[in-house]
Parts: C-alpha cells; sequence; structure tokens
C-alpha cells in the first residue's frame, strides 16, 4: 500500500515538474538574451546616441546591417526604450549637483513633494524605500545657492531629518562634454 502512494506521489512529482518546466520555457520564450554585440552596441549608443550605423559598426567590428538589425531588434524587444536629447544647458548651467536624501514625519509625502518641486533647483523627486523617505535631484550654479536650498527644504512643514551628498562626477557624461 505505501509503496503505491509513493509511486503515485512520485508520477505526480514528475508531471507537475514537467509541466512546470514546459510553462517556464514558454515564458521566457520571448525574453531577449543579450550577447557582447548587443552590450557593446548599448554602450556606444550611451556614449553618443547620435553616432551613425557605420561609426558604430566600425567600433563593434560588424557590419552596418547588424548594427541595424540589432538596434531594430533592441528597440522592438524594449531594452532600448528611447533616445534622448541632453542640451548645452543641461550640461553647463547648473554645475553643482547634489542628492538630497530627505526623512518626513507621518504621512505627508505628498505635501512635501509638492512643496519640493516648487523649488526651482529640485530637478526631480523621487519617493523611495529604506532610511529616506524622499530624495532630491538639486542642480544650482553656486555652493551658495546649494545652501540656500537646502536651508529652503529644511523648513517645509514634515522635514524631519535629511543628508546631502554632492555630486562630483558622472561617468556617462563624458559625451556631453561640449567641442
Amino acid at each position: 500500500m505505501l509503496g503505491q502512494v509513493c509511486a503515485k506521489v512520485l508520477a505526480e512529482s514528475i508531471y507537475i515538474s514537467a509541466d512546470l518546466g514546459y510553462r517556464m520555457r514558454k515564458l521566457t520564450q520571448g525574453c531577449s538574451k543579450l550577447d557582447d554585440i548587443d552590450h557593446g552596441l548599448i554602450a556606444e549608443l550611451r556614449r553618443d546616441g547620435r553616432a551613425s550605423l557605420s561609426d558604430l559598426a566600425a567600433r563593434l567590428g560588424v557590419a552596418r546591417a547588424t548594427v541595424r538589425a540589432r538596434m531594430e531588434r533592441l528597440q522592438s524587444s524594449g531594452e532600448i526604450a528611447g533616445f534622448s536629447v541632453l542640451t548645452r544647458g543641461d550640461v553647463t548651467a547648473l554645475p553643482v549637483r547634489a542628492l538630497m536624501m530627505i526623512g518626513i514625519e507621518g504621512r505627508g509625502a505628498e505635501k512635501t513633494m509638492a512643496r519640493l518641486t516648487g523649488i526651482p533647483a529640485v530637478q526631480a523627486v523621487h519617493s523611495t524605500n529604506g532610511r529616506w523617505d524622499l530624495i532630491a535631484e538639486i542642480g544650482t550654479a553656486t555652493l551658495q545657492d546649494l545652501d540656500d536650498v537646502m536651508f529652503r527644504v529644511r523648513e517645509i512643514d514634515g522635514v524631519v531629518t535629511s543628508e546631502t551628498n554632492l555630486l562630483l562626477s558622472t561617468r556617462r557624461a563624458a559625451a556631453r562634454r561640449l567641442a
């Protein structure tokens, strides 16, 4: 009797395992797998999103048609979600950049976020998990301006603590240098 039960359980677990494997293969069938060429292409596009197909092909050591096909596949699969423009003003107008982590009391996150977005030097506000409730991206022309913004943020009702880190350098900004 025990042997029959064990055999039945074993047979069912094999069926379940096979079914699960089939379902997992179906789920992952459409997932794109990036190879070295894809990673290289993405890296080159991050450096210079306006590079020609010929330039990209030369840098990667592949045919121009390969680059075109890879870019189309990466875009259609969603790996490349879009392209953006970086203007001269984005690069030079606010040389002092910082991230300000903010702790708030109670349930005033929406109100605090609204107040933060009203400060011109606050470029973005992110809600987050962990020790900090919000992270504000700040850009100013001088350190004194940054100090003034930090003071204004700390005066907002509900802000109980903060920590600010200056952004000293950004690696991907190398392509953003003006000629």
